[in-house]
């Protein structure tokens, strides 16, 4: 896979892990560390956290993909998510910045605010404009696998909310189809092949085995020859299968991430950086010697 160069920075997919922290800019995420828009100071101060904690990336949103949670009309998330992209870009300009939206106007308004990245987690299937927004300005996009149906969540008390799985007849199979289906959706519009990163969508539409498969199985979606982003943090997953609510998973998420980059991940989506950046240079020492 070729490298990639945005902002004076080359991501060169192999080398090492690059860690993405995650900056809601919503008043309801499920890990319960939203940020209001308001208060782009205090997003800004996260943000230098992150960046000195080891963060490669910086990961803005302004709608929330709790399951469960209300959609958030445009005019909305722009005013949510592009004070805080400016903030960042004008007081650590040397770091990456990615616009967590599935919207064309958002993620416009994001790239010429300062934004580098387009993170869209319906891997183009839900604005039929966004891909030719992202090929126009050159930008890279991540592509997330997502069969989730919003009316369908289950609910726990302790646990939080969860997506129930979509039918499958061969997991691997299909979530390699549809990854496939959005890329080409990309390089029809124009995107360049290097400027494409995937995402298998870990939480979206898929049982805990399933999640636990596809992390397991990782390599195999790598080897369709694109980089990967992984995003386990906190996740419901983890927290089904050792029974311990958002705020207690950090163990199972350095497990889920240590495994995931053993398996190929290159870019780790996560909540708590500074531990998260351990445990991916941890993970490099011992996997890419």
């Amino acid at each position: 896979m070729n490298p990639l160069t945005l902002n004076a920075q080359t991501l060169r997919w192999g080398e090492r892990t690059y860690v993405m922290g995650i900056l809601n800019a919503t008043p309801d995420s499920f890990s319960g560390d939203g940020l209001y828009a308001e208060n782009a100071r205090s997003a800004l101060a996260q943000a230098r956290a992150f960046v000195n904690a080891g963060a490669d990336i910086l990961d803005v949103g302004g709608e929330s993909t709790r399951p469960g949670s209300a959609p958030v009309e445009t005019e909305e998330e722009l005013r949510r998510v592009i004070p805080v992209i400016r903030a960042i870009a004008e007081h650590l300009p040397q770091t990456l910045i990615s616009v967590d939206t599935y919207k064309a106007q958002v993620a416009e308004a994001a790239l010429d605010a300062g934004a580098h990245i387009v993170n869209d987690v319906w891997g183009l299937r839900a604005d039929p404009n966004l891909a030719s927004l992202v090929a126009d300005s050159g930008a890279p996009v991540i592509l997330m696998h997502n069969r989730s149906n919003p009316a369908s969540v289950e609910v726990r008390e302790k646990l939080g909310n969860a997506y129930h799985a979509a039918e499958y007849t061969d997991l691997l199979e299909e979530v390699k189809a549809d990854l496939l289906e959005s890329v080409e959706i990309a390089k029809q519009a124009g995107v360049r092949d290097e400027a494409i990163i995937l995402d298998p969508g870990i939480g979206f539409g898929k049982s805990v085995q399933q999640n636990l498969e596809l992390i397991n199985r990782l390599d195999e979606i790598r080897a369709l020859g694109y980089p990967i982003l992984l995003g386990t943090s906190r996740k419901s997953f983890i927290g089904y299968t050792l029974d311990l609510p958002a705020d207690q998973r950090v163990e199972g998420t350095a497990a889920s991430v240590a495994i995931g980059i053993a398996r190929g991940a290159d870019i780790i989506r996560v909540h708590d950086v500074a531990v998260m950046t351990r445990v991916a240079r941890m993970s490099d020492a011992i996997l890419r010697r």
